[in-house]
């Protein structure tokens, strides 16, 4: 797996002033957790760019001042309007311990529904791991070649030695979907089919409408 390196300065205020004086600069307020204890810091805003606006998983090298540290990146908060990042959480990683990761998924292929016309739907970008940091990958590729109509590939349906999936094994990561086109065609298509049968049906029932009186007219 890959490693960005962030560089950090430690914070002498925590206060919530002092954050957003540090956002309006450009800056991101920062914890590292997972040590002896938790340093808060800050660090540029450009310096996430290739952390977070991507499809990969990442180590994360922290530098604060000169302490060094190997991370990963735990949680990271978005404004809601503006999507600048408001504040990043790194867990601190040794290799002798398991951690847990969310990996982007990939997936690899030209699904059998798609071929038909029908539309790959992705429903999990990543997927939850537990595992130690060596074996982590940077991303997970799923093969969706055999994938048909209203068919999914599952959690479950998925592999990695060394790796334990977090996610329910029943939820799904793709599935193939028919087009709203494609039912309104098929809808269409069977329309006439289905009044065939009933402007067949019309004239019979018609005529037993007209014989009833003529039954009932008979017997008096």
């Amino acid at each position: 797996m890959k490693t960005v390196e962030i560089i950090g300065y430690k914070r002498a205020n925590l206060g919530k002033a002092d954050a957003q004086k540090l956002r309006d600069e450009g800056l991101v307020p920062c914890v590292l957790y997972g040590g002896n204890e938790q340093i808060h810091f800050y660090s540029p805003m450009i310096l996430f760019r290739d952390l977070v606006y991507t499809n990969e998983a990442h180590f994360v090298h922290i530098n604060i001042e000169g302490e060094e540290s190997q991370a990963i990146l735990q949680e990271v908060q978005f404004h809601p309007v503006s999507e600048v990042i408001l504040h990043a959480d790194f867990l601190k990683i040794a290799e002798d311990r398991k951690i847990k990761m969310s990996i982007p998924t990939r997936l690899v292929g030209l699904s059998k529904g798609v071929s038909k016309g029908g539309a790959l739907v992705r429903k999990r970008t990543a997927l939850k791991v537990y595992g130690y940091p060596k074996h982590m990958p940077d991303h997970i590729d799923v093969d969706v070649t055999e994938l048909d109509f209203h068919h999914a590939i599952k959690v479950g349906d998925v592999t990695m030695e060394n790796l334990e999936f977090m996610d329910p094994k029943q939820a799904s990561i793709a599935v193939v979907e028919v087009p709203r086109a494609a039912k309104l065609a098929a809808e269409e298509a069977a329309a006439p089919a289905a009044a065939a049968p009933a402007a067949a049906a019309a004239p019979a029932d018609a005529k037993k409408a007209a014989e009833a009186p003529k039954k009932e007219a008979g017997k008096k």
